[in-house]
Parts: C-alpha cells; structure tokens; sequence
C-alpha cells in the first residue's frame, strides 16, 4: 500500500477503498487492468472507516453481508456476531486486502479534488489535493452512498460551548460519556444504534426526536463454529439467494398478501418474524408490505402495538409511534433494545415536532422556549445519500460539462445508475438508481458485470463506453414507474426519506434508488449484456 505513488498513468483509477473499492479493484486486476485506488482517508473501509460511533453495527447479518467471489477469504475468515460490529466489518475489510494482496495498489490520504475527461486523449485526468496528477483510460467512483454528512440549519449551531460529535465523525479515540449531559439530535440508523449504548454511558440523555421510526427489533447471537462452518459449505448458495432477492438478503419471499389471511394468522405471522427479528419482519411477512398502503398499515400498526408493550410509560410510547406515515415509508432500520432503552430513568424523549428547535445556544438547545442544558450534542443527521460524494468533487465530461450541473439542469439520471451521457469510461458502483439494496451484494454484481464490458471493449477495439442519451431517459422513466409502485412513493414524501433526497434541505425530489427489486435490476443488466451493451454506446447513437 502505498501513500505516495511515483507512478501517475494507469489504466484505471477507483475512487475509494471501502466495499465498492476492494471489489472493483480485484476484479480490475483480474482481467489485467493496471488499476490504482485512491482514498481520502488514512485507512481502508469507507463506509465503515468513516462511521466508528458506539453502537455501530450491520442491519443484515453475516453470511450475506459479505463477498463471495474469494475462496480464500470465505474459508479462513470467520464471523463472530450475527449482526457484526463495526470495529468486526472493518476488520473483515482489511482482511479481504490483505489476502487478496490489494493493498499494493491503493493510495491512502489521496483526496480527489477534480477529475476532467481529455476527448482528444480519450483519458481522464485526476487531480489530487496533494498536487499530485493521475491519468487513466477509466474512472471509477467506489465512494459509496452514505459517507457524506449532512448537518441540520439550526440557528447557533457553532456556537455551542460544549462537545459537539457527528455520528460520520467520532473520534477515532473514541469518547468519554460518563455522567455528562448528552443530547441526540437525529433518529435514523445511526441514531437507533447510538442511542442504546449512549443511554448506558450517560448521565443524564436527552433524545431529541422529530420523525419518530418503524424499528424492527433483533437479537444479536454469537456465530457458533457449526454455523459458520454450514455458511462457508453453502457461500454459493446463499450469495444466489440474497442476488435473486428484491432486497438482496438470503431470505425466503414472502407467500401471500396481508389481506389474504385472517386477523389471527396475520398476528401470528408478525409475531414469528417479529421474534426473528430483523429484516426478516420486512421481507418474509407478506408479500406486500412495501407495496399495499393497508397491509404497510396493518404492519405499523403491529409494530405500535410492540412499541406501546416495550416502553412503560403511556406518553412516551405513543411519541415513539410514527403516526404521519406507514411501514416502509423510511428505510427500516434494526434495533438492539432500542424501544427499551427509554424505560430508563436517565433517558428522556423530548419531541421537537409539536415545539420545534428553535437555536443552538452555548449551554445546550433552545426547544421552544425552555433550554435544555447540555455538555455534549451528538448528530445522528445521516447523509447526502447517493449523489454527494459524487456532487462534492468536480467530475469534469466532456465539452467541460461537469457532473453535479448536468443532474441539477436535467434531473437525476444514468443508465443503470452505472454509466452518465456526456462521461465516457466513467462508472459508478452504487450509482443513484441502483437498487435498494443489502449492498455488498450489487456491489459484487456490479463489478463482476463492469469486468465483463471491459473485457468485451477491449476485444471488439470499443475505446469509449458511455451511456446514450436514450438509455438515461429510458431508465429514468423506470425508476420513477417502479418508485410510484410502491408504498414509499407516497409515505417517504411524509416520512422526509433519504431515498427520496427530502432529508437535504433544496435536493431536488426524485428516487435517488431503484426500488423494482434487485432481482430485476439484475435482468436488466444481463439485458444489456446480451444486447451487445449497445445503450452503453454513445458513440454509436451520435454517429
């Protein structure tokens, strides 16, 4: 691994080492490609490099949030928890680099600052903030799509006085909790995950809610040898299985709509997958929970239930219930205790919805007119999801068009989230418009599949791969048709949904994922394949 390469041509480049990197970076390598990786940060892992804040952990479990396209690793790497740590992914990652020998070829503390297509050239040029140029004949953005921070426009925010911690940014060294005053601000993954841990460490815990969340409860066991040992005899079988899932988990598809049984069957349907846990709950219930706006209420409705069992008190459990939106209406997040957890003395639910914050002030928040005094502000306030690590550089095309002005003039849109009109050899892995997804999963697809075209160009002497102009419009109709489709459509405009791009205050709304399944997306991409990836041939529409 090297921090300052005196090399400065390759014949690809790929920007970021966590998941998408390493993936690509191997699967480059394998087909001869000279292939550098350049990341910003000091160390491997992206996503879970960036993110290190107490609770922090996978909401899938371990067989399928994991590669499988390395023998090697799935025979010598074992998995200790069902929903690993992030400390335990992070380390799985830096094994995957070191017994696939890729730390060779990835620059750490390498922030890319623009990349500009050269047409004449028919190469990219990437400039670092270190002052040192790359050139390549393809780019390939592995930045993933929950690494850029959003912080929320509250008046005073830099005046606090105290400790003040992004979830995106907690200090490596960690933090010390104990007997001081914490306050949240922000429940979404990360903020269900914080808020166990933090409550145990804290003396006094102030969580600060707007949009309560359906949070699907789960029980974190120990991988026991026999289980790991019946996932590395099965790696293949469970990979095919999450792949043909519309949510790429190892799951077995629901049978049969929530409106088709009784009321006695269906509790006892939630129950068995309420105990579960998990994505379970989400994905073997019913088969139409993300689709039906009854059965996605039948579903919340059991959750608020569950809700109003755990949490003791009367009033805190109905603030705890989402009443504004149904089930799907925000990505489900998992929980470790999380609803318990506000059954401690030192754990208090202030809700900012009815008297919103008004200001950050030195001592702590202002909500309405009463301060609450804090020594520490935690923001739990996600992340320009999709699209900002790809709007926060200047990604240069051709004519000087540059990427983040391209989709504010036209709209999001790409072909298969893959590949951008008027960007040749540019490739996204995760791209907006890919599925909504367990990640780990397209993103072994996506670069097995990126690895197949390249091959394919290089033996048909095809020298610029670019999305047509027609392939962008026609998917971008589809992501909005499936998008419509379904539940979330309607309850993520309530529910202020990432997916929909309403958590970044003037992001322009649309689906910033694919929400058709998976499994369909993969069609479509094999379509293109066995149509001699004609939409991925600008050059052949100009002409």
């Amino acid at each position: 691994m090297t921090e300052h390469s005196d090399r400065s041509s390759f014949d690809a480049v790929v920007i970021g080492a966590g998941f998408s990197g390493l993936a690509m970076l191997y699967h480059l390598r394998e087909i001869g490609l000279d292939t550098t990786v350049v990341e910003a940060n000091d160390g491997i892992g992206g996503t879970w490099w960036v993110n290190r804040y107490p609770g922090v952990r996978t909401d899938s479990e371990f067989h399928y949030y994991s590669f499988s396209f390395s023998k090697e690793v799935r025979e010598e790497w074992t998995w200790t928890e069902r929903y690993p740590g992030g400390k335990e992914v992070l380390a799985y990652l830096n094994f995957v680099a070191d017994r696939l020998d890729l730390r060779k070829d990835i620059q750490l503390n390498s922030r890319v600052r623009s990349a500009v297509w050269d047409d004449a050239a028919g190469q990219w040029t990437i400039s670092l903030e270190d002052g040192r140029t790359l050139t390549a004949t393809y780019l390939v953005s592995g930045m993933g799509v929950l690494s850029k921070p959003v912080y929320p426009a509250i008046p005073g925010i830099d005046s606090f006085a105290g400790e003040r911690y992004h979830t995106a940014d907690w200090p490596r060294e960690g933090v010390d909790l104990s007997g001081k005053r914490v306050g949240l601000i922000g429940l979404g993954a990360s903020g269900i995950q914080i808020v166990p841990v933090v409550a145990r460490e804290a003396g006094e815990f102030f969580v600060f809610q707007r949009t309560p969340n359906y949070v699907v409860e789960t029980n974190n066991e120990k991988v026991s040898a026999e289980w790991m040992q019946y996932v590395r005899d099965h790696y293949d079988e469970i990979f095919e299985q999450a792949a043909g899932h519309p949510f790429g988990v190892a799951m077995e598809p629901a049978k049969c709509s929530a409106l088709e049984v009784s009321p006695d069957e269906r509790r006892h349907i939630f129950e068995s997958k309420w105990e579960e846990g998990g994505f379970h709950f989400a994905n073997e219930c019913f088969t139409d929970l993300a689709s039906n706006h009854e059965a996605s209420e039948l579903a919340s409705e059991f959750i608020r239930s569950k809700i109003r069992e755990i949490v003791h008190d009367p009033e805190t459990a109905e603030l705890l219930c989402p009443k504004d939106y149904s089930f799907n209406g925000k990505r489900v997040p998992t929980g470790h205790g999380y609803y318990a957890t506000f059954n401690r003395d030192n754990v208090h639910l202030v809700d900012v919805k009815s008297t919103p914050i008004s200001a950050v002030t030195s001592r702590g928040l202002m909500v309405g007119d009463t301060e609450y005094e804090l020594d520490v502000l935690i923001f739990a306030t996600g992340f320009d999801a999709m699209t900002g690590t790809l709007t926060s550089i200047d990604i240069v095309g051709r004519d000087g068009l540059v990427l983040r002005d391209k989709w504010a003039t036209e709209g999001l849109c790409s072909n298969l989230g893959i590949s951008v009109h008027g960007f040749p050899n540019f490739f996204m892995s995760l791209g907006p418009q890919t599925p909504y997804s367990n990640l780990p999963v397209p993103i072994q697809l996506g670069a097995q599949w990126l690895q197949r075209l390249l091959v394919w160009a290089r033996e048909n002497n095809v020298p610029r791969i670019e999305a047509t102009r027609g392939s962008e419009q026609w998917w971008a109709r589809e992501c909005e048709r499936a998008g419509e489709a379904t539940v979330m459509a309607s309850e993520g405009e309530k529910a202020g949904a990432w997916f929909l791009g309403k958590n970044v205050p003037g992001k322009p709304k649309a689906f910033q994922v694919y929400m058709g399944g998976g499994q369909v997306y993969q069609e479509f991409c094999r379509a293109a394949e066995q149509d001699g990836y004609r939409s991925f041939l600008a050059d052949l529409e100009r002409a």
